[in-house]
């Protein structure tokens, strides 16, 4: 029965229109419509490799070997599963151009394949020609490349260029790359040639830095979860690694999964400065309707009938909202889908997903639920009495016990979705006290503020200052203006400024302190008998600061005392691939045991491992631990025996193992070098050691760098695109706050008539009261990103940190500014009106 009632008390009210809800339907659809498009673009490109899974892995699946190629038996089993298959090898080297001074070199990561290259998918190339065409080439063999390097070394269609000891000519230019997807971050642009023509040019040499991929072309419905099982029995502990279909890049989805669940979670953000604009809204509307409540409760309406009225009235236009939300936020992206995806590298399928859409609605539905129960329970403990006197506003206590407890386990129910869908719970209870930790403190200091304007009002420098101590008077007045300022903007500013404040550490980490400290040159494949003359060059030349050397081999940890390595330490990056090994024959100088011992010098007993002290804690190792590497498929069981620092941040030579010397050096190997060198002797270094030793490849460091820093550009747009959706939720939240007070203002502006005050003065007054809260909250808001800039820096980026000054800057100026224009909004009708009309109306 009371159900029926409160409803039939709601629809009618509901028949009066939208006025007072249209900055909660705002709110709460731009919320969700944030958080949907984000999803739907995630579910899409996800979509997309699943569709796309065997095109973009070159074959329906695929056996990888580092350093090597497949043995007989790996090659008979995979001929007795799959109809076909394609042999790719990738490594990186030098593209020559030219001869003596005249020559240019670039960085690429070249391809070589076979003649039944690609298995699956096509390469389009430019001229429109036929790849084998293509690599055929004419007197010497043919290569394409991407256009990047062709320009950048100056090349033309038909001219030749080398790579190692082996010419080839120019023959095309790459379009799209059907498999380029998979093949993840590449230091350089690609060159793709036959892996036969590279036969005599030294770059796979047994020891060299190469991997090969085998692809499978395997028969219709095979069931490949059972093909992979059999081929990681037989294999795994050889060092192949299985990828198939089911996940063709999965670098890509890996990227593409944790950037759209940490914007989600910056969506979740956004979402809680709307709930801000809907508790407002909704305390504003129950404001105006304090003599309906009086009446209803006078005519024998008790508090669930009032509440459900009310409540049921807020579900309605609640779930109107989350509609709109869902609708603008599934519905953009798959509008501008085709727009999207030709800007994507990756296959993306623009259609309508369901679960972000369900996922969107939830985060909506609860972070209403979360910030109307606030004020309606408010409400519902007020007495009829007590509303007849418009004290609604006034009362502070907080709601009854019942209540509470239903927002936390609503909140409960927030958080704990947000872990379940983003799959990142370190990083959502981070965001989650992030936002609470954040909404509690501008709380407080609204509180302050309102404290602090009450007391400067009072000061001998606000004296004959009539408009600043009108605004201060006003600030600290019993209006709630200052709270909703300082939260809705607030809020979105310091997201924005913790954004700031990490991208330009992580910028500055990049560009500035990296190069004082990070070599000019990273040197790879350099021969056993390369080694003496390549020292000899560097170590008489001056403008060489110093150098560094190591034997460099690869392997993979197959096995932790005994069991399958990802047992024990699961899925760490230590173990989900190949890493660098190296030897020693004694304790290097730099070198830092923190537990354990070295080995002696010259050893030549059981094979001993000195491993990294940060991984081995990651990963629960410790001394006396026996680990299985498969070097070049051959299994090595060592133990640990002693721990030492590793610091990767230098962009120095660092290896997580390091084996006594008779445990790997008769294993086919090179060696790696960097190079410390003044920047004007670089060119000539590089020009002397290529052309002294063709097979050698060099990576120039800063180069490196400025690829981290490209992608990590990308990542801070992202986000800031996630930000600056907070940061219009909250103008918005602004300008329905403006909207609620323009009534107060009205009357404030009349009695201020009424005493004499001119309409400049009054203007003056609302404009500076505007400045100052908005200052206030861009103030706070700073603080606030500073410390969560600092946090995020120090804890999970692990790099330095120095507060960016000039984004903090325009923190400021824009809380002040956003204030301002939302307030300009709302003051020309108050300024307008006549002040005998609004005192007798209010009489």
């Amino acid at each position: 029965m009371k159900i029926a009632t409160a409803w039939r008390f709601a629809s009618r009210e509901l028949r009066g229109g939208l006025q007072g809800f249209r900055i909660l339907l705002a709110c709460l659809a731009l919320g969700v419509a944030a958080i949907a498009a984000v999803g739907t673009i995630r579910a899409s490109i996800q979509q997309g490799l699943a569709e796309k899974g065997s095109e973009l892995l070159g074959g329906d699946a695929q056996m990888e070997f580092t350093y090597r190629f497949a043995t007989d038996e790996e090659r008979a089993w995979m001929a007795g599963n799959a109809l076909a298959v394609s042999e790719v090898t990738d490594f990186r080297s030098m593209a020559v151009v030219g001869n003596g001074d005249q020559t240019e070199r670039g960085l690429t990561q070249v391809k070589s394949v076979d003649d039944v290259y690609p298995l699956i998918g096509q390469i389009t190339l430019d001229p429109d020609i036929s790849l084998d065409q293509a690599l055929a080439g004419n007197d010497v063999p043919g290569g394409v490349m991407d256009r990047v390097l062709v320009d950048r070394l100056g090349l033309s269609i038909g001219d030749t260029f080398r790579l190692g000891t082996q010419s080839f000519t120019l023959t095309a230019l790459i379009v799209t790359e059907p498999d380029g997807a998979a093949d993840g971050f590449m230091l350089g642009p690609r060159t793709l040639v036959r892996t036969a023509d590279l036969a005599d040019a030294g770059l796979l040499e047994t020891g060299t830095l190469y991997s090969t991929k085998y692809r499978l072309d395997l028969p219709d419905g095979v069931n490949l979860a059972a093909v992979e099982r059999q081929a990681e029995e037989l294999f795994e502990e050889t060092g192949m690694r299985w990828s198939d279909a089911r996940n063709g890049a999965p670098g890509v989805r890996e990227f593409v999964d944790r950037l759209g669940a940490f914007l989600v979670l910056v969506g979740l953000s956004g979402l809680a400065v709307g709930g801000v604009g809907v508790s407002a809204a909704v305390r504003s509307y129950l404001a105006r309707k304090t003599s309906v409540i009086a009446t209803l409760k006078t005519l024998g309406a008790d508090r669930s009938t009032i509440f459900l009225t009310y409540f049921m009235q807020i579900g309605v236009l609640t779930v109107l909202g989350i509609i709109l939300g869902i609708i603008l936020g599934g519905g953009i992206p798959v509008l501008l889908g085709s727009f999207i995806e030709a800007r994507l590298p990756v296959p993306a399928d623009f259609t309508l997903h369901p679960m972000p859409l369900i996922e969107a609605a939830l985060y909506g539905t609860l972070a209403a639920l979360i910030f109307t129960l606030w004020p309606l329970a408010r409400a519902d403990d007020i007495r009829a009495a007590t509303l007849f006197r418009d004290a609604l506003d006034g009362n502070r206590k907080l709601p009854a016990l019942r209540y509470l407890i239903a927002i936390g386990a609503l909140l409960t129910a927030l958080v704990g979705s947000a872990m379940w869908f983003s799959g990142t719970v370190r990083l959502t209870l981070w965001t989650a006290g992030g936002v609470m930790g954040v909404l509690i403190v501008l709380s407080l200091s609204a509180i302050g503020i309102r404290y602090a304007a009450r007391v400067l009002a009072r000061r001998s420098f606000a004296r004959g200052r009539t408009r600043l101590r009108l605004a201060l008077a006003s600030i600290g007045g019993p209006r709630d203006e200052a709270t909703s300022v300082v939260l809705s903007l607030g809020l979105g500013l310091s997201v924005l400024a913790a954004v700031g404040q990490i991208d330009g550490n992580l910028r500055n980490a990049i560009a500035t302190d990296l190069p004082e400290v990070a070599p000019s040159y990273f040197f790879v494949d350099i021969q056993n008998d390369q080694l003496p003359g390549f020292l000899d060059r560097l170590e008489n030349d001056d403008a060489v600061s110093n150098m560094e050397t190591a034997p460099m081999l690869r392997g993979v940890i197959s096995r932790i005392n005994g069991r399958p390595a990802r047992e024990v330490a699961g899925d760490h990056w230590v173990i989900t691939g190949d890493r660098g090994v190296t030897y020693a024959a004694s304790q290097p100088e730099n070198t830092t045991v923190t537990e354990g011992e070295w080995w002696p010098d010259n050893y030549t007993g059981a094979a001993q491992i000195s491993f990294a002290e940060e991984e081995a804690l990651e990963m629960g190792l410790g001394i006396g631990d026996e680990l299985t590497v498969n070097v070049l498929g051959r299994d090595i069981v060592a133990t640990i025996t002693s721990l030492r620092v590793v610091d990767f941040s230098n962009a120095g030579i660092g290896f997580v193992m390091t084996m006594n010397e008779a445990a790997l050096v008769g294993a086919p190997h090179t060696h790696i070098a960097t190079v410390y060198a003044e920047p004007e002797a670089e060119a000539r270094i590089l020009r002397d050691l290529a052309n002294a030793y063709p097979n050698i490849t060099a990576i120039r460091v800063r180069d490196a760098i400025a690829l981290a820093s490209d992608v990590l550009a990308g990542i801070a747009a992202a986000t800031s695109y996630g930000a600056g959706a907070t940061l219009l939720t909250g103008f918005m939240v602004l300008i329905g706050a403006a909207a609620a007070g323009q009534a107060a203002r009205t009357y404030e502006a009349a009695i201020l008539k009424t005493v004499g005050a001119g309409r400049k003065t009054i203007f003056a007054s609302f404009i500076m009261r505007a400045a100052l809260l908005g200052g206030a909250a861009g103030i706070i808001a700073l603080i606030a990103g500073i410390s969560a800039g600092w946090a995020v820096s120090t804890f999970i980026m692990e790099t330095g940190y120095s507060v960016m000054w000039s984004s903090a800057l325009i923190i400021v100026i824009g809380g002040v500014l956003a204030n301002m224009l939302a307030g300009l909004a709302f003051t020309w009708r108050p300024l307008a009106a006549r002040p005998a009309q609004i005192l007798r109306a209010k009489e």
